[in-house]
């Protein structure tokens, strides 16, 4: 209100001293009322035109980019331009601290692991994060503002869209089909909507894995207690010689040896799944790995091959001795199963050129078509089930193989021809093996 007052009184004080001047120059001509009107007229004429260059001083700034400072004034014109250039600068901190917000905001989303995706009122693209368009197959650039259905046909999408039904989300196969999505859609502001997607594609075939894992555990435990079943039964019902109740007896003893196994390594590959990796600076010899593997292997073989070993007495590796001897054993049984009776089965350590090694087990046996070697490591996978079943395998060896060979940074490899026998090699990184005169050396310094 002071403002208002002052410049008031200000007015007032222009219009009566051009009152005044008109009046003393009238007088001196002997008009002084009309001079006292002219001289109020003209003091008002100059205060408006006065007032009216500092308002449009101030308009001049406004209808500009406001890069400078408001025009300097005094009194209404003065404070006028003061407040407004505040609140106009108060403004634009606004908007910039809001746009980084938004930039900040849309980063996170960016970064997010799944698919986010704005539709406007017409489901028309409004924006979309690179993940998003990865999932749904759209260029993020130059599909924007392009309705969703007309890229997206998925008929399970495009029908969850138009249904407005959203409570819950729908999967489908991704464009390419390589992908499995869940889509969940959330309506917001007004009829604008928010698309999230998810790939589920792992999620899927580790619960498509669980699934045929148990079918097959439950499958092969069956059987072995359906023969105990009935052979019990009829040990119960049936009166039997001394020779059919030994014959019943060992076929009982087969098949709880079986399930004995199946057990074994069903427990060996949830303890190489569940535990940490063996420690890297352990270092054990390698040796009487392979000697206690062909040892055992020999036993199952009971002179029917020849079972050689060569190499592995300089070598040591770091990792876990009860592992490594279980995927030895592994490849070693897996190879006698297998390998026709006056067959050659050879256990070999060698060292490679870039440091690292290689554990080779060569059998002489029936071999393997390729189409099957991708899928050999696979639980429960065979090339023969019956024969599998047959000579004791439970399905699981190859996979135990593949798992300590990961464990102890290396990987397995297969190598076979249907008729020509088989090679199966584990590879051992450089920084999990070393020569014994290395460790010599280390332990002299």
């Amino acid at each position: 209100m002071g403002w208002w007052l002052a410049r008031t009184l200000a007015a007032l004080l222009v219009v009566v001293a051009g009152t005044l001047v008109g009046a003393f120059i009238g007088g001196l001509f002997g008009h002084p009322i009309p001079a006292m009107v002219l001289g109020s007229v003209v003091a008002t004429v100059l205060l408006v035109l006065r007032d009216s260059r500092r308002g449009q001083g101030l308009m001049d700034w406004l209808r500009g980019p406001q890069s400078t400072k408001a025009p300097s004034d005094s009194g209404f014109w003065g404070e006028l331009a003061y407040r407004t250039e505040r609140e106009l600068r108060t403004r634009d901190l606004k908007i910039k601290a809001e746009s980084q917000r938004l930039d900040q905001f849309l980063s996170a989303i960016e970064a997010s692991p799944n698919g986010v995706m704005l539709l406007d009122a017409n489901d028309q693209i409004d924006w979309c994060n690179t993940v998003a368009a990865e999932h749904f197959g759209i260029d993020r650039n130059r599909d924007r503002l392009q309705r969703v259905t007309n890229l997206v046909r998925m008929p399970a999408f495009v029908a969850h869209l138009q249904s407005g039904r959203y409570d819950e989300p729908v999967v489908f196969s991704g464009p390419l089909g390589r992908t499995m999505l869940s889509v969940l859609i959330r309506p917001y502001s007004e009829g604008m909507k928010l698309v999230l997607s998810y790939d589920i594609t792992e999620r899927e075939r580790t619960e498509a894995m669980r699934r045929d894992f148990v079918a097959n555990v439950s499958h092969e435990i069956r059987t072995p207690l359906t023969v105990l079943a009935g052979f019990v039964e009829t040990m119960a019902r049936l009166p039997l010689t001394e020779a059919e109740n030994r014959r019943v007896l060992a076929l009982m003893q087969q098949q709880t040896d079986r399930m004995q196994t199946l057990v074994g390594d069903l427990l060996t590959l949830a303890k190489l799944e569940g535990s940490p990796r063996p420690a890297s600076d352990r270092w054990l010899s390698i040796l009487p790995v392979l000697q206690q593997a062909q040892v055992d292997a020999r036993a199952l073989s009971t002179g029917r091959h020849t079972i050689e070993m060569e190499g592995g007495d300089d070598a040591e590796i770091a990792g876990s001795e009860t592992e490594l001897f279980s995927a030895v054993a592994n490849l070693l049984n897996n190879a006698v199963r297998y390998t026709p009776e006056g067959g050659r089965i050879q256990l070999r350590w060698r060292w490679r050129a870039d440091s690292g090694a290689e554990l080779d087990v060569t059998d002489s046996g029936i071999g393997i078509a390729r189409e099957h070697l991708p899928r050999l490591t696979e639980r429960f996978y065979r090339v023969d089930g019956s024969r599998s079943r047959d000579t004791g395998g439970t399905g699981l060896g190859l996979s135990i193989v593949k798992h300590v060979a990961q464990r102890h940074g290396g990987e397995i490899e297969i190598h076979s021809e249907l008729g020509k026998g088989s090679t199966f090699r584990i590879v051992f990184p450089s920084q999990r093996v070393r020569h014994k005169r290395e460790a010599a050396a280390l332990v002299g310094s």
